[in-house]
């Protein structure tokens, strides 16, 4: 499926070689680059979901943005919504992989069906149905 041009999250893990092996079991991510470090971290990776684009690395002190986990920020800064058909596969998907369900999937009020999760590096998701440019 081909990459949309689009707003592309990035985000920053501590253990980043093992966030994307979470982002793939959990969420369905698959790789399209993945950039080593010479500490054994990530410098650059960009993973797909559907045809839309997440970028990731390793946490660095040298960062010119200071940008910080959720852990070291002490909680979370933003959260990240994905449009999905099939949101009650996802969740069953995020669940087998043991991810931290904060609200269990539901029939949300302004349509569609949703659910929040945190990954493994404390981010905050929510996988849902609901597409905003539907009108």
């Amino acid at each position: 499926m081909p990459v949309h041009h689009a707003i592309i999250p990035g985000l920053q893990y501590a253990d980043a070689p093992a966030a994307i092996d979470w982002l793939e079991r959990a969420f369905g991510f698959t790789r399209q680059l993945v950039v080593p470090d010479d500490d054994g971290g990530i410098a650059h990776a960009q993973l797909l979901l559907d045809g839309n684009m997440i970028m990731l690395g390793s946490v660095r002190a040298d960062t010119v943005y200071g940008r910080k986990t959720p852990a070291a920020a002490g909680g979370v800064t933003m959260t990240i919504s994905v449009t999905l058909d099939d949101p009650d596969a996802h969740f069953a998907r995020a669940v087998a992989a043991g991810a931290d369900i904060i609200v269990p999937i539901k029939d949300m009020p302004y349509g569609g069906r949703a659910y929040d999760v945190r990954d493994c590096g404390g981010h905050v998701w929510t996988f849902g149905s609901y597409d905003p440019w539907a009108g």
